[in-house]
This record gives structure tokens, sequence and C-alpha cells, in this order.
């Protein structure tokens, strides 16, 4: 592979739902452009970016993959997705290395939820896109079909640039709008070669009615041509060209391409589309960064070489006997094999060695990458996913991708109590791997919980555990961190008196407790007057309420928002002593807490639902069955003011009751809802629930019991 300069590069994501397409495409382009030798297949678990265990057992994208095609005298990076909503982090993460993004569209399936999403974040990111329909050659593939719902659920912007001759097994070519010729592909070779000829009669009609829009359109974006077009010119190839790129940056135009990635037919007009319409990496808009470790600055980025260094990391990948592998995009200036860079993000000291491209799961050194180039390096010494490689003598941070949070939360637990340890450096190291998998210890609850974008995530996460880090960790439902409170009042007596022969124990208080609001905490009031309990055995009945109260009086969980009020007591000159009046303080606990009408809290959590309307009605049913209070609904728009079809829902539901939450709104709206949730506070839980907990904990202590 020879040097590229920016002008040169093409950085494309390509996204879309799980199983259109993406990679098999990838596989072809890299192929037919001669940068990849070999033509794989997911099926047989040989596609060039779909290497992982994990993905050769399932058969899906899980990582994101890089990969390169040569055309034109252009260096195409391509960076495959995953497609499924709970690996979209690397999606995301994806976009953020792009300049534009390639969408699939399976000929057959159509528009799927996937494509759905990752087409409205690459416009929300103003990148240009281009849509290829893939699998042409397949059983019901239906061009005509995949066209008019990509008009109708995405843009009605698209406008094919090519349309297929024939389709499912009797797809032998593509009509070229632009040359205004037929490409029928040569059977039985693997190189995408065809013969150009005219466009065939049979298709005559059905091509000058697509030809005709697609001139329309174009001249339409640009004053000039629709100036010549009106007074009946011809439009040049070029020109069409130009006005088309142009449009797309503006967000105008999406244009569209037909292929069948396993015959690699109609691939090589998707490499010549990419050079030609796509922006090079000197064309990206400017970045404004955080200059300085404290970022006390804002500067702008530029993709030049003779700028100042710098680089983000949009992905890490840990691998055996190799370490960490990062990815990044260079933003501005040059990168040697060798050199020392600055980790902006944590302030440490970098070197460069074995600097690399990929080609999948091959790495191939290279001594110079420019500026808009990707690369990859492994064992940094501590460089993870959203840093920025600077130099010491410029720091800068780059924009941080903003990853989605967790939706399904789960406790983890190492199935041999040896490998405690093991477990907790795994889970980290593959947080560092994947940023939308997060992990955290309840003290609650004392269980470590780890949380994913979806079942089949946190799945797939504990099968990358057993392989990389020879760790076995069971999933189980996390347990919920209730608390308990008073309602009414009481007082009493705590004594603790003990004699053993020789000096004794004994320690008396008298206490009063009283509610106090909700998240007021805990008080303690010394209202000892006279002596009755010494100054310095004061804090020890304190220390015992608050030891005792930890433990509930109810079902085990933590006593909170009550004062105490300590107004009198006894004491032995002789046996009285801290631990004497901490004792007695936790007999104080047991015997008025019980008298002040006590009663358990639920944690609840506010969240937002993002839901397509025709499902309104479900999700509204589904949240009143989890004891959810609906706060409003409001209609969401975009940013011109259309309406979107969805609505966001605002409610406040119990955890308990949000268990797998996320699967459930899945399956019920075809994938397409989506929801973000936070913590609210604590209310009583009602009475049946209570009592059921209640209950289950009273069962548990007296298996306890049992087994002792």
């Amino acid at each position: 592979m020879r040097e590229y300069g920016g002008t040169e590069i093409r950085n494309i994501a390509v996204v879309g739902h799980g199983a259109s397409g993406k990679t098999s495409l990838v596989d072809a382009l890299a192929f037919v452009s001669g940068a990849s030798k070999r033509h794989g297949a997911v099926k047989d678990g040989t596609a060039l970016t779909d290497y992982s265990a994990e993905e050769i057992e399932r058969g899906f994208s899980i990582n994101l993959g890089c990969a390169y095609a040569e055309w034109m005298d252009a260096k195409i990076n391509l960076i495959d997705t995953p497609g499924f909503l709970d690996f979209q982090g690397d999606a995301i993460a994806s976009l953020a290395a792009a300049d534009g993004a390639l969408c699939v569209v399976n000929a057959h399936a159509g528009v799927e939820v996937g494509t759905e999403r990752m087409f409205r974040e690459a416009t929300r990111r103003k990148d240009p896109v281009l849509f290829a329909v893939t699998m042409m050659d397949k059983e019901h593939a239906h061009f005509d079909a995949v066209f008019t719902q990509i008009k109708e659920k995405l843009t009605p912007k698209v406008i094919p640039v090519e349309i297929p001759a024939g389709e499912g097994p009797d797809f032998h070519g593509v009509l070229n709008l632009f040359t205004r010729k037929a490409h029928i592909y040569k059977k039985g070779t693997k190189s995408g070669d065809y013969t150009e000829t005219d466009v065939p009669a049979e298709d005559k009609a059905r091509f000058d009615k697509y030809y005709q829009e697609l001139i329309e359109t174009i001249a339409a974006t640009d004053d000039s041509l629709l100036e010549r077009y009106l007074e009946g010119g011809e439009i040049p190839r070029e020109d069409a060209v130009r006005a088309l790129k142009e449009a797309m940056k503006r967000m105008e135009l999406f244009p569209l391409f037909c292929v069948s990635s396993e015959l690699n037919m109609g691939v090589q007009a998707v490499l010549t589309t990419i050079v030609e319409l796509m922006p090079n990496a000197h064309d990206m808009e400017e970045l404004h960064a955080l200059k300085g470790a404290e970022g006390e600055h804002v500067v702008q980025i530029h993709a030049k070489d003779d700028a100042p260094f710098a680089a983000h990391v949009f992905k890490t990948i840990s691998e055996p006997h190799v370490g960490e592998v990062s990815y990044f995009r260079i933003f501005s200036g040059k990168l040697t094999n060798g050199a020392d860079v600055y980790n902006a993000t944590r302030s440490g000291a970098e070197k460069v060695n074995h600097l690399s491209v990929s080609q999948g799961k091959d790495r191939i050194e290279v001594p110079l990458l420019h500026a808009g180039d990707i690369g990859c390096v492994a064992k940094l010494k501590n460089t993870h996913t959203n840093d920025t490689l600077s130099t010491k003598e410029h720091p800068v941070r780059l924009p941080q991708i903003s990853f989605p949070e967790g939706l399904v939360q789960l406790a983890v637990h190492a199935a041999n109590r040896a490998d405690e340890e093991k477990l907790q450096a795994g889970l980290h190291k593959l947080h560092d791997e994947d940023p939308t998998f997060e992990m955290h210890y309840n003290p609650e609850t004392h269980e470590t919980i780890v949380s994913g974008m979806g079942e089949r995530h946190l799945d797939v996460t504990m099968g990358k555990l057993r392989r990389k880090f020879a760790v076995t960790a069971e999933l189980t439902r996390p347990r919920i961190a209730y608390r308990e409170t008073l309602k009414g009042r009481g007082d009493g007596q705590g004594r603790h008196k003990k004699q053993s022969g020789g000096r004794g124990q004994f320690g008396d208080c008298w206490v009063r407790f009283a509610p106090q609001p909700r998240g007021k905490g805990y008080l303690f009031d010394d209202q000892i007057v006279g002596g009755s309990i010494p100054r310095q055995f004061i804090p020890a009945v304190d220390r015992g309420i608050q030891e005792a109260s930890a433990r509930g009086i109810l079902a085990g969980f933590p006593l909170v928002d009550f004062r105490v009020e300590l107004y009198d007591g006894s004491y032995h000159t002789v046996d009285s002593n801290e631990m004497s009046f901490k004792m007695a303080g936790i007999q104080a606990f047991k015997t008025v807490a019980s008298r002040c009408n006590p009663v358990l809290l639920e944690p609840l959590d506010e969240i937002d639902v993002l839901a397509p309307d025709g499902f309104m009605g479900d999700v509204l049913g589904d949240l009143s069955g989890r004891r959810g209070h609906i706060l409003g609904t409001e209609a969401v728009e975009d940013e011109d003011g259309t309406a979107t079809g969805y609505t966001k829902i605002h409610a406040v539901v119990p955890q308990a009751e949000l268990h797998l939450y996320a699967s459930t709104l899945q399956s019920m709206t075809q994938g397409r809802a989506t929801y973000v949730r936070k913590f609210k506070g604590y209310e009583e839980a009602p009475h049946e629930v209570a009592q059921k907990i209640i209950a289950e904990h009273s069962k548990s202590k007296e298996e306890e019991l049992v087994g002792a």
C-alpha cells in the first residue's frame, strides 16, 4: 500500500440494520479493489471484518471492524458497524471517525429499525449519505419497493443513480443513469467485471423514467444547470456529478445504488461513487477542541499535515497475546512510527510503536500516516476509547463520543470465588473496550452491577470475559435497594446488663423516635441533663442505633429519615463502658422502632420513553401494568418543526418493575422505541408489595437458621 495524503482519503462508516449485508459489502469493496486478496463470507466465518470468535459463532457483527479499499488513486477507509441495538455504541463511534455514511438496505427486508436509527444518526451529524440496496440476487428482492420505503420512512430526497437489470436470481447487471449504459456482468467472474452495452429495449421505458427524474432533481439543486436544462441543453456527466456532490453536502440529495456483494455485481460503481461524491479528509468541517489538559481555551482543528498532531481514539480492542489495540482517526498533523505522543485526556506520555492500518484482523505496519487517515497501534500504556492523542507542546482534547447509556442491569458473580479479583480486572478491561458496558458496586445490596444495551449485549460480554480473561461469571437479577422508614412516634428503653463473674457490662438509655421529612436522613439529639449518662458514653448510644438501623426492622433494609432523642438513662460506676451503651442503643432501636409504624420504601426511576405513535397504546398500557405514573406526553418534532411520528412519554416507575424492560419495549415496538432512565427517589411501597418482600426476608432468615 502506498502513502496517501488527506485529499486522497475517504472515511466511510458502513451502517444499517443487522443482517442487511454490511459486512459482505465491505468484504466485496476491499476485494474488488484489490486491497484484499480473499473474498470472504459471513456464513462460513471468513468475512474480512467479522473475525472475533463471538462474531464467527453468532454470524453477525458485534464490534466495529476496519478495512480499506484502493480505487481511482484514493484510499477508502471502510468502518463496518454492528446493526443490532445491543451493539450500537460501536456504530456511533464509527460515525464519529468517518466523514460520510454508506447506508445499507436489504433488497428483501427493506428499511428496518437499525437502518432507520443509523440514518437518523448520520443526518443528525450532517454527514453525506449514500444508499446501497444489497442482495439484489436473492429471492424476493424488489428494488422499486425498497426505493419507495426509503422515500416514505427515511427521506424523500433519495434518488437512484443506478437501477437493476433483473431482480432475484435474474439479476444480471445494472443500468447506470449517469452513463446511460447497461453494465451486464460477466457470469462466473469474481472481479465485478462487466460488459457495457446500450440499455436493452425491454428496460428502455423504465430507464427513461428514472433518468428523467435524476436529471430534473440534480438540475433543481443548481441554478446554472437548471437554466441549461430548461433550455433543452444536455448536462454533461462531470457537471451532474459536481452538482450532486454539492447537494449531498447540503443534505439535499441521497444517491441510491444496487449491488450483489456475493457476486460482486455493482461493487465497482459503489467504489467509484465513494471516490467521486464523498468528501475527502481535507473537506471536513473544522473541529473545536479544548486546548491543554485543563481545557482552558477553545481552538480550531484543521486537517493539515503541517498542523500540530491531534488524533481521537474511537475504539479499543483487547486481544490475547497482544494487549489493547487502539484505533484512532488523525484530525490534524502527521504521525510517524516510533513517535512520542501525549494523551491529553489522561495527562500521560505514550510511545507509538508498530504504527499500522487494519485490513480486518490483519495489521499492516506503515512508516507514516497523514492528516485525515485512520490507523491503529498496540500496547499503549494508558490510552482508551474517547482519549485524545496530541503532543506535549500542543495538548488538546477533541470532542468526546456521546455513547448511549446501558438499559439492562444485572448482578454479576464469579462462578468460582477464587476468581473474584480476576473478574473485577476483566470487567474493567471490557469497559475500556466497550464504553456502553458499565459496572459499579452497590454497597447497599453488596453486588457488582453490570449494565449494557440489552440481554444479548451482556451475554456476549460474558462470553468475552470467559475467552479473554478465563473467568466464568453468572448473571442474576439484581437485588432492589429498598429502604425502611417510620411513620409514627414512640419511646422506650434500651437496657444491656451482663454479669459473668468479675467485671460486668451495664448500659441503660431512654429514647424517643420520630419520622423526618423524606430525604432529611438521620438526626441524633442529645437531651441528657444531670449526668444520668456520662458524656463519654453518649456517642456510643448513637453508634449503636445507627448500626442497628442499617439492618432495618422489617426486611433487613436500612432505616432512614428518622430522628432520635436521647432523654434519660442510668449507668454503673464500674460496669458501664462504651460497648455496654452501644449495646443499649441497639436494644433501644429494636424496642422502639417497631412501635413507630415502620414502612417499606421502594426506589423509583424517572423514565423518558421515545415511541412511534402507532405503538402508544401498547406502551402506555404496559407502563400502567408496571405501576407506572404517567407524568405527560409530547409529540417529537425535527429541527424544522416537522412531526417525526414519535411521542415522548414521561413517567415514574418503581425500579423493581423495570427489570428487563428494554427487551419488552423492543419486542412491543418492533425495535423502534428507546428509553432513558434516572433515579427519582423513594416512596412508600404498596401494602401488598411490602408484605411480599417482608415474607421473602423472613423465609430467607429461617433458611439461614436451618442451614446453620
